[in-house]
């Protein structure tokens, strides 16, 4: 039974993979926030190089295509997230950061150190199994491509157009730009940025346990992503309780998904985050 759930499991990389995202993930024990932000980018970009590396005899133009947007993915996330600290328009959220992983010591820091290092290689998974499978392109690369790039894009822009607007004007609330069709196009375009990875190896994956931990990576952080468009919406609910524009906004502008008339997530029972 243990031989068939691991069938055509590449245990001997994976494990590399895993000792590579607990190195680098361990950033999180100079500042616990930095587990899963800075941490994660990191861990992102390295993983893509070390697969590269592994099997770079069954690159394929498209499966570098892949490796390189996981690499971008993660460069661009972690530099973003560290020079967002430096902007004064967002020292009230640094401090509220910090404040909120002042709490986390000993035994817990282990536990998510630990427990976002796995998560981090299960969503990594689906490049590695691409490679490891080392058969010809399959249809679902090129659209799983297509999907990463595009959401990667969405992202940046968004993140790239709110620091912009913040920065003139730190007490008013983003509706210009992508917020115009979603109220957390960032997050979008990182559920979509996921959902192309994980489409990428549709074709290619065999055996239970690469099945799993891809279908566990791709859907720990699509419930992410939609825990932090809830916790935002709180947020922003409190912080503009008063702003009629922001109330008309709220309810004429999706909270997530671009044209898909959901408004609010209050309700939402099954997220993580």
């Amino acid at each position: 039974m243990s031989a068939q759930f691991f069938h055509d499991f590449p245990v001997m990389q994976m494990g590399w993979a895993l000792a590579l995202s607990l190195v680098i993930s361990a950033l999180g024990f100079i500042r616990s926030d930095w587990f899963i932000s800075i941490g994660y980018g990191l861990s992102m970009t390295g993983l893509a190089i070390l697969f590269e590396i592994i099997w770079w005899d069954h690159l394929t133009v498209l499966s570098a295509i892949q490796l390189s947007l996981l690499t971008f993915y993660g460069i661009r996330l972690a530099s973003y997230l560290i020079s967002r600290e430096s902007k004064p328009s967002y020292a009230k959220e640094l401090q509220a950061s910090k404040q909120r992983s002042q709490h986390l010591q000993g035994f817990l820091k282990i536990v998510i150190w630990l427990t976002v290092a796995v998560l981090y290689v299960a969503m990594a998974a689906p490049a590695a199994w691409v490679l490891h499978a080392h058969q010809p392109t399959q249809v679902s690369q090129y659209l799983g491509v297509t999907l990463m790039a595009l959401g990667v894009v969405i992202e940046m822009l968004a993140d790239d157009q709110k620091t912009a607007f913040k920065a003139v004007n730190p007490d008013q609330f983003m509706q210009q730009g992508l917020y115009r069709f979603s109220r957390c196009p960032n997050y979008f375009g990182e559920m979509l940025f996921w959902t192309g990875n994980l489409i990428c190896a549709l074709q290619v994956m065999s055996g239970v346990a690469t099945l799993l931990l891809a279908l566990i990576g791709w859907l720990c952080i699509e419930l992410i992503m939609l825990g932090s468009a809830r916790r935002l919406e709180f947020k922003q609910e409190q912080r503009y309780a008063e702003n009629t524009e922001f109330q008309a906004y709220v309810q004429q502008v999706p909270i997530l998904i671009p044209f898909i008339p959901l408004y609010s997530l209050k309700r939402l029972k099954i997220y993580l985050g």
